[in-house]
């Protein structure tokens, strides 16, 4: 059984299909023919709108799933290469089952696929968490885009609001009240017909901003549906965001008790 709470209003089957992985639309359709799925303690036979903190429970039993690979771990600290699709919060969950102490650091969006570190005692949670909040830790992104970019390498710059009631942020060349400076970079790795590979360097570090930054010099990101062009993506089949954070170095200062990971860079192979 699988149970989730709405966190959106939305039809039954949009929400199931992004809280189970493994479950398609015909599939779900079946167990709906017979009741197999409970909404707030109710069974249903038909895709309802659900509303924000609607309980959902679909009985059957979902396929196991590789949600990430392990890349490093020793007495303080995991690496792992998440894959795209599953939210860092589950991959946690998974990396809790197995490690009891182990601590949640940063995010990365469901789609985004590449490197995450979680620590796995109190000093290293420290650490880590001033390591990635005075960013003195090197991340950085391989990226798909659309078009052809005006500059083989740049430093972009504009101003981020984000809007929490619809979970999106927008970017303006101007402050607006509410908003916050973000900085992006980029240099160019390869040109194709119609996309280019781009590597990306966050020097501010804000919700959905690699996306919503390159959106809106008008390269956005290859299948993103929330910033990009949805028949682009239906004619490059992408059924996600091709954005991967490839790689991880971290900087330790000479007293720091993580000091021996100093300069220790991690990557993973990029697979969009």
């Amino acid at each position: 059984m699988v149970t989730f709470i709405a966190n959106k209003n939305r039809k039954l089957s949009k929400l199931a299909l992004y809280n189970c992985n493994d479950l398609s639309y015909g599939a779900l359709m079946k167990l709906l023919r017979g009741k197999e799925v409970k909404v707030n303690g109710k069974r249903v036979n038909l895709d309802v709108d659900l509303s924000v903190g609607d309980k959902v429970e679909i009985y059957y039993n979902p396929t196991p799933i590789d949600k990430y690979n392990a890349i490093y771990s020793d007495e303080n600290v995991i690496v792992i290469n998440k894959k795209s699709g599953h939210s860092s919060e589950d991959v946690y969950a998974d990396i809790l089952s197995k490690n009891p102490t182990a601590k949640f650091i940063h995010r990365l969006d469901r789609n985004t696929s590449g490197i995450m570190i979680f620590a796995l005692n109190d000093i290293a949670e420290t650490e880590l968490l001033a390591g990635f909040k005075n960013r003195t830790f090197e991340k950085l992104y391989r990226a798909q885009v659309y078009g052809m970019m005006e500059k083989k390498s740049d430093i972009l710059t504009a101003y981020l609001f984000k809007d929490a009631v619809k979970s999106t942020v927008t970017i303006t060349d101007n402050k607006v009240k509410g908003s916050t400076l973000i900085k992006t970079g980029y240099k160019v790795i390869e040109t194709g017909e119609d996309t280019t590979e781009l590597e990306v360097t966050l020097f501010t570090g804000k919700t959905h901003q690699i996306r919503a930054h390159l959106a809106h010099i008008g390269h956005f990101i290859v299948g993103d549906g929330k910033y990009g062009n949805n028949a682009f993506n239906k004619l490059k089949k992408a059924k996600s965001q091709r954005l991967c954070a490839y790689k991880l170095t971290l900087n330790f200062a000479d007293n720091s008790p993580l000091n021996y990971l100093d300069k220790k860079t991690f990557t993973c192979q990029v697979q969009y």
